[in-house]
């Protein structure tokens, strides 16, 4: 993996430490799971074997139901300490390691079921001390060791359901003392002691022994002073023996479930005469008994706080008044799944605080009269055979408030058949072959809220079909044949938020047909037929007035398979629009204005079309947008998403598409995106991808689900390889690797250039110029011998010295042949070749040593070529003349320099006032003499050394 870093940074060890903790190397794709805003890790149906390793630590709760993990190691959980859900549904766990749950302190819910498991033993819930719940059902569990639960004492629901146990022992309570919730339905336990379970008083409120052919259920403490609910249907047919010392001992229960039982006539009486006498139990579930059925209603009803009453499945078929004639406190009565064909008059006569009756599939023909009789606010009738209504049918019935007649063969309604129904608020009406409504709800139940007509065969809806319904919310219209709405269609349903119109054959919406629906927020036009002729504006937009509408679906439009078209205005109104979908139409374009009208979407769907192409600035008018479907729609690019600007989009679906490299500024453009669907892509695993793959792995953002599951499919020998297997690294220039030696080379050439400037700086000058003078000689090495006696280099302040000392003693006197630059320079040519060529075209270089000459840069120029000349020919070719005393420190490096060369040929005008003629004689020895070996040379002076300088320094 590359080093990431900074350009800023230029030691490695800083590197190193931003790559520790600053970019941490965990990867946010996960192999087959994704992670979910709330922390939540969904990896089901992902056939693993083993427990996923790479689930990041801040999960809170992870879903691996339905996949095929056999054992769960002590090691398998250590990574994810935080966990406060664990579902296991559905695998193959045989085994749980000692200790594996140690680390899981936080833990609170555990679900295991349908599994392998067939003993609990010591060791295995080890750490779950603050686990809440605790499902186990339908494993194969035959043995619980007693130190099994001894972790597990906040424990309040226990489910062994459809397991192997045949005894019950004091493990489950031992441990749990605030146990509330113990499920052991269809186990192999025949009988039920109080003493096996606990020998004290318990906390339990649900106990469901339900499916265990009973035997014998013996209580003999009051072990259950809080318990409420207590299921035990479907017992054995050679009956249950009830051994209840103390009726007391189930004072509290209010909910009974004895369904099934097949026991004595006796025996059932004695169960019921348990409850009758505490007078608490209000719930009561009597189904699928066949032994005299009256004599145990009879039983049943007479505690005076039974308010519901299931007796389902029981083949009755004719209801009389004695049947329920002591039932008179009963509030809610149960008759569904029975074989009723009659209900006489009189039947619920004596149910006076009776409030809801469910008489849900049986054999009705129409609607008993017995029921106008009752002041009922809820009537289940449906899975009958009633084929009509009348208009008495609900007469004087002003109490209700909830009808339920779906799948009956009504046909058709009457428009007096609701008539009284006045504080009705919810009709359902669905799958009764209904073809027309006949006015139904122009007049009648103005406090209806709900109406469902799904999957009837309505054609038409007139005009003010609805117009009572002022108070409506939900029409369900869905699955029936309506083409078209005539205008006033859904006049009155002011009130109406939710309108669905799913799998009808509209072709088209008329101008107005929705404009009375001012308060729709959900409408549903899914598979209908709507189609225009092009993408054209149009006129009459069909959802010009629907301005609170926040969710349109107007799906799979084109059911036989035409090319279709929606007008660029077609969304116009919509401007609080916040979840569109679009998909399933065959769309092949989309207009670049579409989007115009809804500036508020946040979701839109248009997987499942022909998108091919899509407009670059399609999505710009939408910037809210948080998710966008765009899967199966054959796109080749998704660059279109550059220009969007969605800056806010958090998931993004565009699997099963053509496009098979991904561009980085195309990531990059999405700086909130956190999931990305890209599953069922063609992907080029070469090196137009190798920005992807890195990004996949290393981002710490983005989710891309199922990406260890991505496939090759080009070039042809990688072809079904997985994507990010494929080694990309010699694809990739690493920036950061190169920023950082680039950093290290500028530090280092820094220090360098420092360091040789302030110790060396001279000597490179002196190199320098020593190759410059190496090129002279070599340039002029056949040139006759030198021009001039001695070069003069001085400065413009001392030219007076020069020319009315210097220049007459040693040419009108002594006869030397001088160059002077004002004088010899060749004009034109530029002064630093000027001055080599009168440098070397001479044989010495008199040098006129003042404060102004160390000053000049012409002159510091002039004595550096001659210096270098010195140090080039190793002869003795300088002379230095002092017209003042310079201090040591004061002079210029070159002038070191010559000390460093052991010159001692120095003359000092300053101190020749007593003796002049004697310092023209030395200056003129010297110029006579020859270019001497350096060491072989002449002492001109006293002076051992510049003037300023002692001989002793």
């Amino acid at each position: 993996m590359p080093l990431r870093g900074s350009c800023f940074y230029s030691f490695g060890i800083l590197y190193f430490f931003l790559n520790s903790f600053i970019f941490p190397t965990a990867s946010y794709t996960l192999n087959n799971c994704r992670i979910t805003q709330n922390t939540q890790a969904i990896c089901q149906k992902n056939s693993f074997k083993v427990f996923p390793k790479d689930i990041p630590a801040r999960v809170r709760s992870i879903d691996l139901s339905r996949n095929n993990i056999s054992t769960l190691n002590k090691t398998d959980l250590k990574n994810v300490p935080n966990l406060l859900r664990l579902d296991l549904t559905r695998n193959r766990i045989s085994k749980i390691e000692s200790s594996t749950f140690v680390v899981q302190i936080s833990l609170k819910v555990l679900i295991l079921n349908n599994n392998r498991l067939c003993k609990l033993q010591e060791g295995m819930f080890d750490g779950l001390v603050n686990l809440i719940e605790l499902r186990l059902t339908s494993n194969q569990i035959q043995t619980v060791e007693r130190p099994s639960f001894k972790s597990l004492s906040k424990l309040r629901i226990l489910d062994l359901g459809h397991n192997k146990l045949r005894h019950l022992t004091n493990v489950f309570l031992q441990h749990t003392p605030h146990l509330q919730n113990l499920y052991i339905p269809a186990n192999n336990i025949s009988t039920f002691h109080s003493w096996e379970l606990s020998n004290k008083s318990t906390e339990l409120i649900v106990l469901d022994l339900s499916q265990n052919e009973l035997q014998f259920f013996r209580l003999t403490a009051g072990i259950f002073p809080k318990l409420k609910t207590l299921n035990l249907k479907d017992g054995i047919e050679d009956g249950i023996v009830w051994e209840v010392n103390d009726k007391s001992y189930l004072r509290n229960v209010v909910r009974l479930d004895i369904s099934g039982v097949r026991s004595s006539l006796h025996g059932l009486q004695e169960v019921l005469e348990t409850f009758n006498s505490s007078s608490s139990l209000k719930y009561l579930q009597l189904n699928h008994i066949n032994n005299s059925l009256q004599v145990l209603i009879n039983a049943s009803c007479k505690n005076p706080k039974l308010s519901s009453f299931e007796i389902q499945n029981n083949g009755i078929k004719v209801i009389t008044s004695d049947l329920l004639h002591l039932c008179t406190n009963l509030k809610a009565l149960v008759l569904g799944t029975n074989e009723l064909t009659d209900i006489s008059d009189d039947s619920f006569q004596s149910l006076r605080q009776l409030n809801t009756l469910i008489i849900e599939s049986n054999c009705l023909t129409s609607v008993p009269n017995a029921v106008r009789k009752t002041q009922i606010i809820k009537l289940d009738l449906s899975f009958n055979n009633i084929n009509g209504l009348r208009c008495d049918d609900f007469a004087n019935m002003t109490r209700l408030q909830g009808l339920y007649l779906y799948n009956n063969p009504l046909s058709s309604l009457k428009d007096c058949v609701f008539k009284d129904l006045v504080n009705l608020h919810t009709l359902m009406l669905q799958n009764s072959n209904i073809d027309q409504l006949n006015g139904a709800f122009k007049e009648n139940t103005p406090n209806l809220k709900t109406l469902s007509l799904i999957n009837n065969t309505l054609t038409v809806l007139d005009h003010g079909e609805f117009k009572a319904l002022n108070s409506l919310q939900t029409l369900l219209l869905k699955g029936n044949k309506l083409e078209k709405f005539k205008d006033g269609t859904f006049f009155g349903l002011s009130s109406l938020t939710h309108l669905d119109l799913e799998s009808n054959e509209i072709i088209e919406i008329t101008n107005g047909a929705l404009g009375d629906l001012k308060a729709l927020k959900t409408l549903n036009l899914g598979s209908n037929c709507i189609n225009y002729a092009s993408v054209e504006p149009i006129l009459y937009p069909p959802f010009a007035e629907l301005s609170q509408l926040v969710t349109l679906d107007i799906s799979s439009q084109s059911r036989t398979h035409k090319r279709l078209n929606f007008p660029q205005n077609f969304l116009q109104g919509l401007t609080n629009l916040s979840i569109l979908y679009i998909h399933g139409n065959h769309l092949t374009s989309v207009h670049p204005n579409t989007f115009n009208y809804t500036p508020n979407l946040n979701v839109v769907v248009l997987s499942n079309n022909f998108l091919r192409d899509i407009p670059d600035n399609l999505f710009s008018p939408i910037q809210k947008l948080k998710s966008l479907y765009i899967s199966m729609t054959m796109l080749r690019s998704l660059d279109f998403l550059l220009h969007a600007n969605l800056t806010e989009l958090e998931l993004l679906q565009v699997g099963y598409n053509t496009f098979s490299v991904i561009r980085e500024p195309v990531m990059l453009s999405l700086s909130a995106l956190t999931y990305l669907y890209m599953q069922g892509n063609s992907f080029t695993c070469n090196c137009d991808n190798a920005w992807f793959l890195q990004w996949v792995i290393t981002n710490k953002q983005t989710q891309v689900l199922d990406a260890y599951n991505f496939e090759c499919s080009y070039p042809p020998n990688l072809k079904g390889r997985k994507l990010l297997q494929i080694d990309v690294r010699s694809c990739t220039v690493d920036m950061d690797f190169i920023c950082y030696i680039s950093t290290a080379c500028a530090v280092i050439m820094t220090l360098a250039v420092s360091f040789t400037h302030h110790f060396l700086q001279w000597h490179l000058v002196y190199a320098y110029y020593l190759m410059l003078a190496f090129l002279y000689n070599s340039k002029n090495k056949d040139k006759p011998a030198h021009q001039y006696d001695a070069f003069v280099s001085y400065n413009a302040n001392d030219e007076g010295w020069v020319l009315g000392e210097l220049l007459p003693k040693l040419e009108d006197e002594q006869g030397w042949r001088l160059c002077l630059h004002h004088r010899d320079f060749q004009p034109g040519k530029p002064i630093m070749e000027n001055i080599t060529d009168a440098i070397y075209g001479s044989r010495k270089t008199i040098c006129v040593v003042s404060r102004d000459y160390l000053e000049s840069e012409w002159c510091s120029r002039e004595i550096q070529v001659a210096s270098f000349r010195l140090f080039d020919e190793q002869k003795d070719v300088l002379i230095l003349v002092f017209l003042e005393d310079i201090p040591m420190q004061q002079l210029s490096p070159y002038y070191r320099m010559r000390r460093l060369l052991k010159r001692q040929t120095y003359l000092s005008w300053s101190r020749a006032d007593a003796h002049p003629n004697l310092f023209w004689e030395k200056l003129r020895q010297a110029l006579e003499t020859q270019e001497h070996p350096m060491g072989e040379h002449i002492l001109l002076t006293v002076e051992d050394g510049p003037p300023g300088e002692r001989p002793d320094q």
